[in-house]
């Protein structure tokens, strides 16, 4: 199994019984007969388990394990009990000991306190590496964000992102503690909690990346002569089934008189995208009234416009309060799930276009988003 096991024990027959019996497992083991032995063993070799009886001369088990977890939390501590010693085992448990077995030492029991410790120390590691790579990948997307960004709008995106990033960083914090208390009191419902709590934030930081990046992406656009249509057709590729998929009824009315323009089909797609996305999540958070929900998506042709774009829902909608901050930076009306990136990156692309966005939305009413875009000649 690999891992270093200290073994404390007053007892000689103990230690070397259990000694060759841990060795005989795979352990490498080192025993100490007292708790200051244990203590100078303890610093040489940083075992990742210690094994100690709770009653012992001069020092006892309980002092040892509060030493040893001063010295290193993460350590996992499993202590020998005799069968009147319950309260000095509760005790223990509250000090943060992993287990304890009691005494005559039955080998499988141990094993089994063993393979349970390993579990632990292995979940945490896992947890602390992940929760450090999710970070630095944070921070590394941050950079980039503001690298790309104007100097004179880096101190209001730093912000939204500072806050964004801390409310991420303390939902995990939220998970891996609620995760440490099942872990530390074996309790399932506790760790399904903590642990769907930290995919829940995974998955944020997931979208908060990819917004990131396409933020960063569309920093300038790129215009071609293009059919205005092309963007709704191919966001519907990508779209049509997850509308599908949540029961929504879908219309697309596209203009057939619309002629081609200048602009940049792949950043006007994005727009689409976040916009239908948006219309698709409102109409899931509505559906438990009961109705089958409509979104419409429509392009038309209108004076001094090139193309007229609606995305349209009959969704959960909007309150005023909610309208006036949507398309300011990282401002989300999706709770734990959203990364508010999404219409500030809509109205920006459709700013550099020289286009204009608004929004009509009622609470309980539906929603519809209304962009158009100039008929530029090059």
């Amino acid at each position: 199994m690999g891992d270093t096991i200290l073994l404390v024990d007053d007892e000689e027959g103990i230690r070397k019984v259990l000694g060759i019996s841990l060795a005989d497992h795979g352990f490498t083991v080192h025993t100490a007969e007292n708790g200051a032995t244990a203590l100078r063993i303890f610093e040489e070799v940083q075992p990742s388990i210690v094994l100690t009886d709770i009653k012992m001369p001069d020092m006892d088990g309980i002092t040892l394990l509060q030493l040893i977890k001063q010295k290193n939390p993460e350590v996992e501590v499993i202590m020998f009990t005799g069968h009147g010693d319950m309260e000095l085992a509760i005790q223990s448990l509250k000090n943060d000991a992993t287990d304890f077995v009691t005494k005559p030492i039955d080998d499988e029991i141990l094993q089994i306190a063993i393979q349970r410790a390993q579990e632990r120390s292995a979940m945490r590691r896992q947890i602390r590496e992940y929760t450090e790579h999710l970070e630095h990948l944070v921070e590394e997307k941050a950079r980039k964000l503001i690298e790309a960004e104007r100097m004179a709008a880096i101190g209001q995106t730093v912000a939204g992102l500072s806050h964004t990033i801390k409310n991420i960083a303390g939902g995990l914090r939220g998970g891996i503690f609620v995760l440490g208390q099942g872990i530390e009191q074996d309790d399932r419902k506790c760790l399904q909690e903590g642990w769907g709590m930290i995919k829940g934030n995974v998955d944020k930081i997931r979208s908060l990346s990819m917004d990131l990046l396409n933020y960063g992406k569309y920093a300038e656009i790129s215009c071609t002569i293009s059919d205005p249509n092309l963007p709704v057709i191919e966001a519907a590729a990508v779209m049509k089934p997850r509308t599908a998929e949540n029961n929504i009824e879908l219309t697309i009315d596209l203009s057939p008189d619309l002629g081609y323009f200048y602009f940049d089909p792949e950043a006007v797609q994005r727009c689409i995208l976040n916009l239908w996305a948006n219309a698709i999540d409102a109409c899931i958070d509505a559906q438990p009234c009961g109705n089958k929900q409509q979104l419409i998506i429509r392009t038309k042709k209108i004076d001094a416009w090139g193309c007229e774009y609606t995305v349209s829902d009959t969704g959960k909608g909007m309150d005023a309060s909610i309208r006036t901050k949507i398309f300011q930076g990282f401002f989300s009306t999706k709770g734990t799930h959203g990364t508010g990136i999404g219409l500030m990156m809509t109205k920006k692309i459709i700013d550099q276009h020289g286009g204009e966005i608004e929004v009509d939305s009622e609470a309980g009413s539906g929603t519809t988003f209304t962009f158009r875009l100039p008929a530029k000649t090059g």
